[in-house]
């Protein structure tokens, strides 16, 4: 077992987490209305996403990979439908200036809607595929370990990205007063929704 695939996992993780898009907004929304563990379960919900996605790439699932591609009109649609439900509900959320304590229900909450999202993006699959295969990771000669390892490092370089989002994120936390909380979730919710509208159209491209 060569310990550079865990290495390249990493970086992989990294890369693939850090662009922003709707769930580093959702992240960044929740860290800051229900504290930074709410925001890190958020991330760790799609970091999860990322590595089964990665593990369908890692272990050579072409039957997998082949149905998340077919089907991507029905995943992409359920997707865009449930990040608009995502932007409306965040616009609509009600503000305290009392912090809120995170019950076991809203981090599951938290981690399950995100690990969900991800899982309906099966273009992901695509970007697994062809980030393993330019570096020369795809099939990894059939060694299962090498594979496992690499998985490893993708879902700890997602995660290590969406704790420090989070903890930054949460820094701010504190400075924010009621009225600033208010425009944040508005703004959070709106791009969310945009997210959502431009799925959606982008199913409708594919259809028609």
């Amino acid at each position: 077992m060569d310990i550079t695939y865990f290495y390249k996992g990493l970086i992989i993780g990294l890369s693939i987490a850090a662009p922003v898009g709707p769930i580093g907004i959702l992240c960044i929304n929740r860290t800051l209305s229900s504290g930074r563990m709410v925001g890190l379960l958020s991330g760790l919900g799609a970091a999860t996403a990322d590595a089964l996605y990665g593990s369908v790439a890692a272990f050579g699932l072409t039957f997998i990979s082949a149905f998340l591609v077919q089907q991507q009109i029905w995943f992409r649609l359920v997707g865009g439908i449930f990040l608009c439900f995502l932007g409306l509900r965040t616009m609509l959320t009600k503000t305290s200036s009392i912090p809120l304590q995170s019950s076991s229900g809203s981090m599951l909450n938290a981690y399950g809607s995100t690990l969900f999202l991800t899982l309906t993006n099966p273009l992901t699959i695509l970007a697994f595929i062809a980030i393993f295969s330019g570096i020369g990771l795809i099939s990894l000669g059939g060694s299962y370990s090498s594979a496992g390892i690499t998985v490893l490092g993708v879902f700890l370089g997602s995660a290590c990205w969406w704790f420090i989002l989070s903890s930054l994120t949460n820094l701010f936390r504190t400075r924010l007063n009621l009225a600033t909380l208010k425009w944040v979730n508005r703004i959070s919710g709106l791009v969310i929704l945009g997210f959502g509208f431009i799925a959606l159209v982008g199913v409708y491209s594919i259809i028609r």
